[in-house]
């Protein structure tokens, strides 16, 4: 299958030229050999492609590029992602600065936002699992944090700067100090240091999104980044921004109708490769399910103010499958500045207000404190990542409905604004995130069991890793779930197999010899009834040939 890709512009700023501006090419899904070529013969230039979802980025410098592209056969779409000139920097982006870290003598305590979902109560459940990847799309995250580098998977991170991704060691670190904020409360290690994220336990990677000079996230920024986490087995992304220039992107306008479309596709590719979205919706105490104005676009350029209906979409977070979250403050109550609107907000969150912000990881080794749904969000993300470590099997849908049934119902308060029932209104969607009751849901406290210690597997070797299972009383299920993350660069070479406590040998799986896929994420179901629970049990790994080799990197047993 076609996967995201990147033209061979040269690198160096003399292919920049004045009036370059930036355009999304839509057309079917598959090969875009024939539209990329059409393109560079009309004027314009081939910055990346992502042929998975029919999405050119083209750049161009004459004003009758997109009304010569819409009349190209295979061309759906085409329309301007900004009002503003493509900066030089995008032919040859400069890495963004390595901040010197400041080592903290501050140490960990329960803050308030985190006790109001009840997250230090969950956990005692679960802290959750490296094998789980979380994708903070945003200005970039300080990976030298020493709350952060524990958790941080530089392998999955890339800027998305500009519309393609740029893997040069730190290019996705932070611009500004916004990203970094977000990954705190996502996955800030449980350390004894500065502060602790909602899932402790997870593994996170950066994709900058957001320009250098403007902190902007323009279209193919945003296309880059969800094609970027479909690929890279990202299980959960947070979307703390909207997309640039436009606050709102409008259908009956042809340029905006083609970023919805864009991003559209990029999103629906992200979550049908097991991504589910999180998203923040906006700091401007605006009603979404009542459009009428909006003056706060272009911001690339001079805002106007100018009459929308409900058709004009903030994205990514209004987009179809993209979880919404608004924000509370300290308490039962909405934060005075965020979104709202009946059918339009899933979930909300604690993002702080006024004296109460949510406290969290700085560039630099710092930590302070922000407000705003872009720190509401965060928190349903680390939730979510929980949720997916708990049940490996969860897809985008299930997860979605967990946090539903799991969020805590919060009545309206005295304010003609907010529509609805205590069960789902305007203010708060379903109610104010759990992390206690979604994961109680999910796995009963005691009847899941890890191990995240490595082990070498070497050539021609069997290798074994234990879990001892305590707590659970009478024998394992007909259906004990056995997740596996095995990393290892010829498959075919494997044999899995689990080791129950008596030395019964259960096969999982004898790999193809010919399988040359990397790797095994898979979780396996296994008739375990007539062994006794309570015990040491072994995921036993086989490598039966030469040449590759490879590591368990981590795995677990469902009872």
């Amino acid at each position: 299958m076609p996967t995201s890709s990147a033209s061979s512009l040269p690198s160096g700023s003399s292919a920049w030229a004045a009036g370059t501006r930036a355009y999304l090419v839509i057309t079917a899904p598959g090969d875009t050999t024939a539209v990329q070529t059409a393109v560079s013969g009309n004027g314009g230039t081939v910055f990346a492609h992502y042929d998975a979802i029919g999405v050119i980025v083209a750049h161009s410098a004459s004003a009758t590029f997109a009304s010569t592209m819409r009349g190209v056969s295979g061309v759906q779409q085409v329309g301007a992602t900004r009002t503003s000139d493509v900066p030089a920097d995008a032919y040859n982006p400069a890495l963004p600065a390595t901040p010197t870290q400041v080592a903290t003598t501050v140490t960990e305590s329960t803050r308030w936002d985190m006790a109001q979902i009840k997250a230090d109560q969950a956990w005692a459940v679960t802290t959750g699992s490296q094998t789980v990847k979380v994708g903070v799309l945003d200005t970039g995250v300080d990976d030298l944090h020493q709350d952060l580098a524990p958790n941080f998977d530089a392998a999955d991170s890339v800027s998305c700067a500009y519309g393609r991704p740029d893997t040069r060691t730190g290019a996705w670190r932070d611009v500004d100090t916004h990203g970094t904020h977000v990954a705190g409360t996502i996955a800030a290690a449980k350390n004894g240091k500065g502060v602790i994220g909602v899932a402790p336990g997870v593994t996170i990677a950066s994709v900058r999104i957001a320009e250098p000079s403007s902190t902007l996230f323009f279209a193919e920024n945003t296309v880059c980044g969800f094609v970027w986490a479909g690929d890279h087995g990202f299980k959960v992304t947070n979307n703390s921004y909207y997309t640039d220039p436009w606050q709102f992107n409008c259908p009956d306008n042809i340029d905006q109708a083609a970023i919805i479309e864009g991003v559209r596709r990029a999103q629906a590719y992200a979550e049908g490769k097991g991504s589910l979205q999180v998203a923040a919706a906006g700091n401007s105490d605006y009603d979404l399910a009542n459009k009428t104005t909006d003056w706060a676009s272009p911001n690339d350029s001079s805002p106007v103010t100018r009459t929308i209906s409900n058709a004009c979409m903030d994205i990514p977070t209004e987009l179809p499958g993209v979880v919404t979250v608004a924000a509370m403050g300290s308490g039962n109550v909405k934060a005075s500045y965020s979104n709202f609107g009946r059918g339009v907000i899933d979930i909300a969150a604690p993002g702080g207000d006024g004296a109460s912000g949510v406290y969290s990881t700085l560039p630099g080794g710092k930590y302070g404190t922000k407000s705003g749904t872009s720190m509401a969000s965060p928190h349903v993300t680390g939730v979510v990542a929980l949720l997916a470590g708990a049940n490996p099997t969860a897809t985008p849908a299930d997860l979605r409905a967990t946090l539903a049934q799991q969020a805590t119902d919060t009545a309206c308060p005295a304010d003609g604004r907010c529509t609805g029932t205590t069960a789902n209104n305007a203010f708060f969607g379903e109610g104010q995130v759990d992390a206690l009751k979604a994961v109680g849901a999910i796995v009963p406290p005691g009847n899941y069991f890890e191990n995240l210690t490595d082990v070498t597997v070497s050539d021609n070797t069997t290798v074994e890793s234990p879990i001892t299972v305590t707590g659970v009383s009478g024998n394992a299920p007909a259906a004990l779930r056995v997740g596996v993350d095995v990393k290892h660069t010829y498959r075919g070479d494997l044999v899995l197999s689990l080791v129950a406590p008596d030395g019964t040998v259960y096969l999982l799986e004898d790999f193809v010899d010919s399988d040359s896929a990397d790797n095994v994420s898979k979780t396996y179901t296994v008739n375990a009834s007539s062994e006794v629970a309570a015990g040491t049990w072994k995921l036993r790994v086989r490598d039966i040939a030469s040449q590759d080799t490879g590591k368990i990197d981590a795995w677990n047993l469902t009872f």
